[in-house]
């Protein structure tokens, strides 16, 4: 399970899984059980995933999932041992399907639960300002400062030697050691997924969390929303500057540095040694290599490859970019 702080309501049987979602009577063994929904990557063959992009053909067929909600076109390059579900529109049945499995994983309202600190166990170990909560299922380790008026909302885990600043919002994190948070985050909350249907819109669970790697610093004002069917990961040493918006998905590697007021879109992947210069825009479902370094105010909309600096919207070689502007 991506996520160890929702409960999963599984197994259910295929039969139940396609009755669910008003599919057509086929020829399904309709008495297998599925124990969880998960992405192209992670499944088992006792999982249901989900490929809904010729972008993900190859992991496609590598997948060892028994069952794929997916779409005519894409149906064949699924590995034998995978048994195509058909339906209209890929994301919506999925979205329907882990609210099956995780319904506590809709709601995002803010947790009505927590505790001022002084009356927790946490009272005589942490440092801590006025005014701070703790919610349940709570971990904190040694030697961590908390600043005021911060809310350590349900399900979060703080390794040792951690600081978080004033009016922090944190829920369904993992914080590993010596990490600095500063003032005025959020993070952990649902990203922002939906579908548009008959004039409303549907939202997508998110059922991931955010795991905050060693000696990472994020700062002022950032928001880091938490993963949809995988986790949104700061690696290990990576700096955040303020303002900066991370989507959930999103994974950045170690040792990387990006500056203030940058967005990532949700599920790109940034490698390790990045450097991303403020105000960048880096859209969704793409692929920054390792080293590379990208030009303050860019807009990134393809992939990166290693060991690449580019600039400028749509963001390009920096020396095409520098000929250009001369």
């Amino acid at each position: 399970m991506v996520n160890p702080f929702f409960k999963n309501n599984g197994p259910f049987k295929i039969l139940e899984i396609i009755n669910f979602l008003n599919i057509k009577d086929n020829d399904l063994n309709k008495n297998i059980e599925i124990q969880d929904i998960k992405d192209l990557i992670t499944s088992t063959d006792k999982d249901i995933t989900f490929f809904h992009s010729k972008k993900y053909v190859d992991i496609a067929q590598k997948t060892k999932a028994s069952f794929c909600i997916t779409a005519e076109g894409l149906k064949n390059s699924l590995p034998n041992s995978c048994t195509p579900i058909i339906v209209d529109n890929v994301l919506v049945s999925v979205s329907k399907i882990t609210s099956l499995f995780y319904p506590d994983s809709i709601s995002d309202d803010f947790d009505e639960n927590v505790t001022i600190i002084n009356d927790t166990k946490f009272k005589n170990k942490v440092s801590y300002g006025k005014n701070v909560l703790i919610g349940k299922n709570v971990s904190i380790g040694e030697n961590c400062k908390i600043g005021h008026n911060t809310i350590i909302e349900k399900n979060v885990t703080i390794g040792d030697n951690c600081s978080l600043g004033s009016n922090n919002i944190i829920r369904n994190t993992l914080i590993n050691n010596k990490v600095k948070i500063l003032d005025n985050c959020v993070i952990g909350k649902h990203g922002f997924g939906f579908f548009p249907i008959k004039n409303q819109n549907l939202r997508y669970p998110h059922i991931g969390i955010v795991l905050i790697e060693d000696n990472c610093e994020i700062g002022c004002g950032a928001t880091i929303d938490r993963g949809s069917m995988s986790n949104t990961v700061i690696g290990k040493n990576t700096f955040l500057d303020n303002q900066i918006h991370i989507a959930h998905n999103v994974k950045i590697g170690e040792n990387s540095i990006i500056a203030g007021q940058v967005g990532i879109a949700g599920s790109s992947i940034i490698g390790s040694n990045v450097k991303i210069g403020g105000q960048a825009g880096i859209s969704g479902h793409l692929k920054i290599g390792n080293n590379v370094e990208i030009g303050g105010g860019s807009g990134v909309i393809k992939d990166i490859p290693d060991n690449t600096k580019v600039m400028g919207y749509p963001a390009k070689n920096i020396k095409e970019f520098l000929k250009g502007n001369r």
